[in-house]
């Protein structure tokens, strides 16, 4: 059996990186401001990016413009310089090494180069080789004083590994060659083999690396599958502490607090799906509901995910979920991310309910003086029954008198804190059922990552009498006949949302776009009424905007993407997304789920220019060949990476993931998953010597103080 080493270097890798040799004070202040890396363990794993096979040297004449990164040994003969215009120069330095000349090229720092590199001194010259004026060249070679003996080169173990570095460091002289210096530094400084962070009993049975090798390997491998196998344990070990973390906490939590048991099914309930249910439900529809039941009468606090795309019919799920508390006895509310948002839901749930006694109350921040403090009053009394509100509902003000079910939409929207005041609304021993919606599907090793510690459940149908959006490209070089499309619908009594661009970066740009498109609409459509919004509207004058489009008194809406998460007109039939390039797979998806919401046949129109990167033209093909928001939320992961999705800064993962990629390493995900739930269930607070490790190392990892126990 592996001897395990503990606290000696446990303590050497919590040392400040101030006092590694080559760092002081400055190299300090730059390591942790550029890269966050504090700590002698911090810069283990700092991984590199890349890596490149060092050990081969070539010759000139072997040399041609389509290889990768080579090196070569020779002497400087001379140095040219060219002018480039103001205060610009080219600086070119011939090398040969008895077989050929090359050409070195600098069009930064060539002076600097030129005092460095002496005529005469042989080098060993590294980069990426090209053909200019028929001659091979290197620009921005890397060069270092050539080994004394060229077998010195193997014992680099062949692969170089390369580090990212920002502008500011490099400016600084502190390139991936510096932290390469600083990590081998650091390796040669430990002596004895890095401490263990995961047991044999899960190690051995996955054939996993030991982490003091996989560490060392990482960064300095003898060849492709030593480094493939290093990687993979990291990345297990990063995945594993992540499941680890979140699954520990669930479990506490259903242990510590009781969920109310709604045992009842009970007249409101009855009533309404007698009576007021505007369609059958879909089978997704029910078999989510057996889901929240089932949730509701174990006497667990229900933490549960309900994905679907828009207009799938969560709100009515939610709306029964919510008179099955009201039945029991107990008060629900629903929170929203917006005022116009929860002005929807509270219309909606109205509109369902029609005439059954239920009282339901409005709280957001339009709601003042004395209206204000009658809602307030009727949550204490209990003679409101459903609250629907923006944020306004966690302020402390606001006390129910027995909450039993919270609905929060569009989960993203809220942090984590936010979402840990709700527990303050029920008693000490037990705490409202939660169910957290989305429109954004999230892709299922996305979704255990993010909300490990929630159930998850799915409506994947649309309510019967809903058709596809027919999804299609559009360059912008072919208005004039979209606008010929768009009229006709306007004249069969449809409605339209145009979309503009507005992106934080270059908002004052946008806007002025918005407001000139604008006009351009209004001339290219005089026979029609237009609405415009966007999000830097004072709240009155875009309330009073969206009311008129929703109303039917203008025909167009020409907007932000404000009206992502907002407005339901079940008569808007077309969406136009000009600059559609400019937007992320899932901002697309969630655009377009404004259309479709009532019988007619929909369209989304995504206008581009002619020329698009790849990626683009990827990211386009996708909206138009699916309406499947779980197909296009795998490729947006896959495209963008899990860090751009929206609402993944809040997601609650408590510690980075350095190497791992959620996107790419799916079976990895659920592997980890499974060790740490088999672990959970044997041993939920971690007691077990066994143990030990896995708590030594999860308190190590923490890196915040909120109380994850508290947390839905």
């Amino acid at each position: 059996m592996e001897k395990r080493y503990l606290c000696p270097t446990m303590d050497i890798l919590q040392q400040d990186i101030m006092y590694l040799s080559g760092v002081g004070p400055h190299r300090k202040k730059m390591l942790s401001e550029e890269l966050g890396i504090e700590t002698y363990g911090d810069l283990l794993e700092y991984y590199p990016y890349k890596y490149v096979d060092r050990s081969k040297i070539y010759h000139v004449r072997e040399l041609t413009g389509d290889m990768p990164f080579v090196q070569v040994i020779g002497h400087i003969l001379s140095y040219e310089t060219f002018d480039m215009g103001p205060r610009k120069v080219r600086v070119v330095a011939h090398l040969s090494d008895g077989t050929g000349i090359m050409d070195l090229v600098w069009f930064n720092y060539g002076k600097a180069a030129m005092q460095k590199y002496k005529v005469g001194v042989s080098y060993l010259v590294f980069g990426k080789p090209t053909v200019f004026n028929n001659r091979i060249q290197v620009v921005h070679p890397e060069i270092e004083d050539a080994p004394a003996n060229t077998a010195d080169t193997q014992s680099w173990g062949g692969m170089r590994p390369y580090y990212s570095t920002t502008d500011k460091m490099k400016k600084a002289g502190m390139t991936s060659r510096t932290i390469e210096t600083l990590v081998k530094t650091l390796l040669d400084k430990l002596h004895s083999p890095l401490p263990e962070t995961i047991p044999d009993f899960v190690l051995l049975p996955h054939h996993l690396m030991g982490r003091d090798e996989a560490l060392r390997t990482v960064h300095y491998p003898r060849d492709a599958r030593l480094l493939e196998r290093a990687r993979l344990r990291l990345k297990f070990e990063e995945l594993f502490f992540v499941q680890l973390n979140i699954l520990r906490y669930a479990s506490a939590q259903r242990h510590r607090y009781r969920g109310y048991v709604f045992s009842r099914i009970g007249m409101l309930f009855n009533d309404f799906y007698q009576k007021n249910l505007p369609f059958q439900l879909t089978g997704a529809q029910k078999r989510v509901m057996h889901e929240i039941r089932n949730d509701l009468c174990s006497g667990h606090q229900m933490n549960r995910l309900l994905q679907g795309d828009v207009g799938s019919g969560k709100t009515l799920v939610a709306l029964m979920a919510m008179l099955i508390a009201l039945d029991n006895g107990y008060q629900a509310c629903i929170m929203a991310p917006t005022e116009i948002l929860a002005e929807q839901h509270l219309q909606t749930i109205k509109d369902f309910l029609r005439d059954m006694p239920v009282r339901i109350e409005l709280l957001t921040g339009i709601v003042k003086g004395k209206k204000r403090r009658e809602v307030l009053d009727g949550l204490l009394t209990g003679d409101v029954q459903i609250l629907v509100g923006t944020h306004a509902v966690i302020e402390d003000a606001v006390q129910f008198q027995q909450l039993g079910l919270v609905v929060i939409d569009e989960q993203h929207r809220f942090g984590v804190a936010q979402r840990a005041k709700l527990w303050g609304k029920g008693s000490d021993l037990f705490v409202p059922h939660v169910l957290v919606m989305t429109a954004t599907p999230i892709p299922r090793t996305l979704a255990m990552t993010l909300y490990g510690d929630l159930d998850v459940s799915v409506i994947d149908e649309l309510p019967p009498g809903r058709k596809p959006i027919r999804t299609t490209h559009v360059f912008d070089n072919r208005m004039t006949s979209l606008y010929e499309g768009m009229r006709k619908q306007i004249r069969q009594g449809r409605q339209i949302y145009v979309v503009f661009p507005l992106i934080e970066e270059s908002e004052k740009i946008d806007l002025r776009n918005l407001e000139q498109g604008f006009e351009t609409l209004c001339e290219a459509f005089p026979e029609f009424r237009l609405s415009k919004v966007h999000g830097k509207m004072k709240p009155r004058d875009k309330e009073e905007e969206m009311q008129r489009f929703v109303s039917g008194q203008t025909q167009m809406l020409v907007a932000t993407t404000v009206i992502e998460v907002g407005v339901n007109v079940p008569n808007a039939s077309v969406m136009v997304i000009l600059d559609a390039q400019r937007f992320g797979l899932s901002q697309l998806h969630q655009l377009r789920g404004r259309v479709g919401r009532g019988a007619d046949q929909s369209f989304c129109i995504l206008v581009t220019p002619f020329t698009l990167s790849d990626e683009t033209r990827k990211r386009i093909d996708i909206m138009c060949q699916t309406n499947d928001g779980f197909r296009i939320a795998e490729a947006d992961l896959k495209l963008r990476g899990p860090g751009d999705l929206e609402g993944t800064q809040q997601s609650g993962i408590a510690f980075d993931l350095k190497i791992a990629n959620i996107a790419s390493d799916g079976q990895l995900v659920q592997l980890a998953r499974e060790e740490a739930q088999h672990i959970i269930d044997g041993d939920p607070s971690l007691q077990d010597p066994r143990h030990q490790m896995l708590l030594t190392r999860l308190r190590q990892l923490r890196k915040t103080d909120v109380n994850w126990s508290k947390i839905s």
